[in-house]
């Protein structure tokens, strides 16, 4: 696979002046405006000036031929939904940070070849899959629905790629739940225009071993907790995780060691060593019942939570959600990474993921996206959102 970004005629720079002008002048070409959302520099933390922009096209989309739309702010999280009075109401949700610039801005409209690409024209640059390219089918689909066959909520949140507790999402579903409120939800992380349905949890938990401290010269004189820790390994090697379906797809867990430390020096037989281990658990369990088996798993050691995050059902037994597969004529997929549709699960809206891009790519240097697959995505959603 080869990229060449270095075509000057290619670069996109966004210009000094109003950038909401900027960002609405290409809401009628999908890829134009993932190139355009790029060239705004928005790291985690430095969202304002995009989410400035964002709320500027959001009132110029307002104001056109379809309906109107209520516009709320919470810090840079902007919410822009239809009140209609419909019978179902629909959530598409993507956030607008990225994670730090590697040398890929601003970003170049170019070719891409290789075994996976041949010779397809990308949009290159930070944020390219994660997720600009969702923003951007968010707010093509949103200016092109005149006549939408169910309200819809738009939300864009800050601080996806950060720090649980900053999540934008998760601050408005604390301070806000009624404005993430849906019988369904889409979250446009990247996953090659299919549909990949709710995600696996994930949890976290510290095991440690105890020992006593000695001159390694008169080790006899200690208890090695380091050596100790190979029975938790051993217990992580020789155990099988399986493949859980729900909801009719297959989640695959995972249980892995993921970090370990111990040791106080060259000389010393150390006294403790902790084991870090990542469990990755099907959606039909929760987070407490995780808890529980590694407590079972680990009987002997001390084991202490350091991160839990549920897991969420595609709710793909309900008709809302068959009838979005039924529009992509495509099968959906398990999501076995955690995502933010963990956060509308907890409220009670089934959620998949479906957006443009490769998730591969996400946070590389040569993060970017597929023209071909933000246009297929924007007309996907826009077929299932608009009246028929």
């Amino acid at each position: 696979m080869t990229v060449d970004p270095s075509a000057e005629t290619d670069a996109i720079f966004a210009p000094v002046g109003d950038l909401g002008e900027y960002l609405f002048a290409a809401v009628g070409d999908p890829a134009e405006l993932t190139g355009r959302l790029c060239a705004i520099e928005s790291v985690s933390g430095n969202e304002t000036v995009l989410a400035d922009a964002v709320v500027a096209v959001l009132e110029r989309i307002s104001a056109g031929p379809g309906p109107d739309l209520e516009i709320l702010r919470d810090g840079d999280t902007v919410i822009a939904r239809t009140n209609l009075g419909l019978a179902e109401r629909i959530v598409v949700a993507g956030h607008l940070d990225t994670v730090p610039v590697e040398d890929n801005l601003p970003p170049v409209r170019t070719h891409m070849s290789g075994d996976d690409y041949p010779d397809d024209e990308v949009i290159w640059g930070r944020g390219a899959c994660d997720m600009k390219a969702g923003v951007a089918m968010q707010l093509s689909t949103a200016a092109a629905l005149t006549s939408p066959n169910r309200d819809v909520t738009w939300v864009f949140y800050d601080h996806e790629e950060v720090d649980a507790s900053l999540n934008g999402l998760g601050r408005v579903s604390r301070n806000h739940p009624d404005w993430l409120a849906g019988d369904f939800a889409i979250l446009g992380e990247p996953s090659n225009a299919s549909v990949e349905g709710g995600c696996n949890g994930t949890i976290r938990v510290d095991v440690t071993t105890t020992g006593v401290r000695a001159h390694s010269a008169r080790a006899f004189m200690g208890v090695n907790a380091i050596h100790a820790a190979a029975e938790i390994l051993t217990r992580l090697a020789e155990f099988e995780t399986g493949t859980v379906t729900v909801d009719g797809l297959d989640y695959r867990e995972s249980l892995s060691a993921v970090n370990i430390r111990g040791g106080v020096a060259g000389n010393v037989v150390p006294d403790e060593c902790v084991v870090s281990v990542n469990y990755r658990f099907a959606p039909s369990k929760s987070a407490a019942e995780a808890e529980s088996f590694l407590r079972e798993l680990f009987t002997g050691f001390d084991v202490v939570v350091t991160d839990a995050a549920e897991g969420a059902r595609p709710g793909l037994d309900r008709a809302i959600a068959q009838d979005f597969i039924d529009t992509l004529g495509l099968s959906p997929a398990p999501k076995l990474g955690w995502t933010d549709v963990s956060r509308f699960s907890a409220l009670g809206v089934p959620a998949v993921n479906f957006g443009p891009g490769n998730p591969l790519y996400a946070h590389k240097s040569d993060e970017h996206v597929r023209v071909t697959e933000v246009e297929q995505a924007t007309a996907t959603l826009r077929s299932y959102l608009q009246g028929r």
